[in-house]
């Protein structure tokens, strides 16, 4: 099993592999990962996008075994369309409609083991789901660029994108794009989707349901890739006050006084990927007060209250420290993921600003792409 490397100072080795054990310790029998253990009776749920960061972070650790078994569960219980349910709980769909980037995020997860692994083999046994999925997501795409956030259980489609899932999606993508290049594969329209998806994040807001008092909308075209450079830098620090709570965290919400650990850890990979290492750092030393004392990290804390808010200790969050302290020791073969795919900048090959972008955005109202 190989060993994480630590962040000076903050956590230790050990402490990483004791956070990577308190995540394989809720994975259920089938594979799958919840994003927490029960509370009070209540047993948490299982959606495609955490559960592939939870499997990135095991992976990450040296926990193979249990990632495999992850993303083997994954591909288990994937649909005909290339899509997975919003939400499981044990084992049973709860919230059937498919979410535009659950689906893309297992292209990041192949990638990413791909890297860290060089196992070939794993990556052609996944490509198909990955084909999938992505086929799933660029169905969704308008003509201008943006990917709405989902599809109903009865196949229509959602009537707004959301900006904090494109931007993942941007990452999805370009992670894709490699993947495929690597199996000999080539996509050359998911390359072309990549980026008319990346200039609308960084130039269109007007694109995307307003959702600007989530912190996730604030910092994630930045960690998703669409934004680098100068505007990078000023989109960080255009809100950093509204967010950032100095000695505790980043908010989730600016209207409420609540940090989360995996707002927090996110916002450092940010910060690293833009080249603000010092604050990242801070940062993220910043966020171990949610560390328990078995490894897990408390979701967050509710500083007007002074407790620990939902209550619960998730994997979600612990993943998040485990990636966010790969990034910053640069620990591992996929350790800059947030930065580069395949040895290329993960960011637009002309960096996007919205300053000069002088094109036209196309209504709203525009029909979805169809992709065959």
């Amino acid at each position: 099993m190989r060993r994480p490397d630590a962040v000076p100072g903050i956590p230790t080795n050990d402490d990483l592999v004791a956070t990577a054990h308190s995540i394989a310790a809720q994975q259920e029998p089938s594979g799958a990962i919840p994003w927490f253990a029960p509370v009070g009776g209540v047993p948490g749920h299982v959606d495609a996008w955490n559960h592939v960061e939870a499997a990135m972070a095991l992976s990450t650790a040296g926990l193979t075994g249990a990632a495999r078994r992850a993303y083997e569960w994954l591909r288990g219980v994937q649909r005909e369309d290339g899509s997975w349910p919003a939400k499981w709980v044990m084992g049973e769909v709860t919230e059937p409609g498919s979410e535009s980037n659950h689906a893309a995020y297992l292209s990041v997860g192949v990638w990413h083991e791909l890297t860290l692994t060089g196992d070939d083999d794993f990556a052609r046994h996944m490509w198909p789901a990955v084909h999938r999925a992505v086929d799933f997501v660029l169905g969704l795409q308008r003509a201008r660029g943006e990917i709405l956030w989902m599809r109903h259980p009865d196949g229509s489609p959602a009537d707004h994108a959301l900006l904090t899932g494109c931007s993942s999606i941007y990452q999805s993508l370009r992670c894709a794009v490699a993947l495929a290049e690597h199996l000999g594969e080539p996509q050359p329209d998911w390359e072309l989707a990549a980026d008319q998806l990346g200039h609308v994040v960084a130039c269109h807001p007007e694109a995307f349901a307003d959702k600007n008092r989530f912190s996730m909308d604030w910092y994630y075209p930045v960690l998703g890739g669409p934004l680098r450079g100068n505007a990078a830098r000023r989109r960080i620090a255009e809100q950093w006050d509204t967010f950032v709570v100095e000695g505790l965290g980043c908010r989730c919400v600016s209207d409420q006084p609540w940090v989360t650990g995996a707002e927090s850890c996110e916002l450092v990979l940010a910060l690293d990927a833009m080249g603000d290492t010092a604050r990242a750092r801070e940062l993220f030393a910043t966020i171990q007060h949610l560390r328990h004392e078995d490894g897990s990290y408390w979701t967050g804390w509710q500083f007007a209250n002074e407790r620990h808010f939902p209550g619960d200790r998730s994997t979600y969050t612990a993943a998040a420290v485990i990636l966010a302290a790969d990034a910053l020791a640069g620990g591992s073969p996929a350790s800059r993921l947030f930065k580069e795919i395949a040895g290329r900048d993960l960011g637009p090959s002309e960096p996007a600003d919205p300053v000069a972008c002088g094109c036209e955005a196309p209504s709203l109202a525009d029909s979805v792409r169809t992709r065959g």
